[in-house]
């Protein structure tokens, strides 16, 4: 009877959208604004283009109301504009994957795969309350920690921008093969074909399991992560070094920096620590479904916060450190601007 009465109520809803009803039509979309903007995020790589992409949707929706006709739920039909805008955006942009010779310090070794994405950013866990752990349709491949990890975004942006568009609707929302089809003017064949190549190549760009990078989940990953903090404020090298796994990653989008390996690790950080005048102070908060600290800077007589560390765990250590600097989002994290 439940269902009925909420179908009931949503129709209704849509009857007085389409009549012009400003305040029906937020009703009926706002329950998919968090979704449909973590869906741009992953297509697009950057936050503050994801958050302009999702107002064109909406002002897309809301001019296109009266003639959506229900043949497709109003969640699909949203995703359709979304994904439309995505690749108009991809198509009329630059946003391509650096040249791997200029993803990294000469002498670092730097294999194609990891060529760094110069428009990366993070994306805040606030913003992920009440979807990430939202069940995808039966289709899906990947469950949503994975979908929203650092190394799974960076990986997509590497993708033809139909094949990205193709992979993140079929394998992380689940929509048949048809609705995508549908959803993007082309055939079913097509789709597969898409889908096809853009799994070969994610597979390629992104070796280690997103999962397996999330936020930790036993006691001793939690105090793994604090001990890893706690030397990385007091730079001490060392400590640092001993808890990072063999083959972990610093990178600092949008700089040209990408460094693989224990002793290429510390010869960076010793080198950073030299260059930078006085302490820093850390306060954590999450990104991406993984640990991160944004850090602060003297400043007078205040710290300043002036970036984001985004953690990389595994059980045998840390995998990953992806810094980015403050450029104008990480109030958006829940964390002071200064202390």
């Amino acid at each position: 009877m439940r269902d009925v009465s909420d179908e009931l109520a949503v129709g209704t809803r849509l009857a007085r959208a389409q009549r012009g009803d400003e305040e029906a039509f937020a009703e009926l979309t706002e329950p998919y604004r968090r979704e449909l903007q973590l869906h741009c995020y992953r297509i697009l790589g950057s936050l503050q283009d994801a958050e302009d992409l999702l107002q064109e949707t909406m002002l897309a929706a809301w001019r296109g109301l009266e003639r959506f006709e229900g043949r497709s739920s109003l969640r699909a039909w949203l995703y359709t504009i979304a994904t439309n805008r995505c690749l108009n955006a991809l198509r009329e942009g630059s946003r391509r994957p650096q040249p791997v010779g200029g993803a990294a310090s000469a002498g670092h070794g730097l294999s194609e795969r990891f060529a760094e994405i110069s428009w990366l950013e993070p994306y805040p866990d606030l913003l992920l309350e009440g979807i990430a752990d939202a069940a995808p349709g039966p289709e899906a491949r990947y469950e949503a920690k994975e979908t929203v990890a650092l190394a799974f975004v960076s990986g997509l942006q590497h993708l033809a921008a139909r094949q990205r568009a193709v992979l993140v609707l079929r394998d992380v929302l689940g929509f048949r093969a048809e609705e995508v089809a549908e959803m993007l003017g082309t055939t079913t064949a097509s789709v597969n074909s898409a889908l096809q190549r853009a799994r070969a190549v994610l597979e390629a760009r992104v070796p280690t399991r997103p999962e397996r990078l999330a936020v930790p989940v036993t006691r001793a990953e939690r105090q793994m992560v604090d001990r890893f903090a706690d030397a990385f404020q007091r730079d001490d090298i060392d400590g640092i070094v001993a808890l990072l796994t063999e083959d972990a990653v610093v990178s600092m989008p949008p700089e040209p920096e990408w460094h693989q390996g224990r002793r290429q690790v510390a010869e960076f950080l010793r080198g950073r620590h030299q260059g930078r005048k006085g302490p820093w102070r850390f306060v954590a908060t999450a990104a991406n479904g993984q640990p991160a600290y944004a850090y602060y800077l003297r400043s007078g007589d205040r710290w300043v916060r002036s970036g984001l560390f985004v953690l990389g765990v595994r059980s045998d250590g840390i995998a990953s450190i992806t810094r980015f600097r403050d450029d104008g989002l990480l109030w958006r994290f829940g964390v002071p601007e200064t202390l």
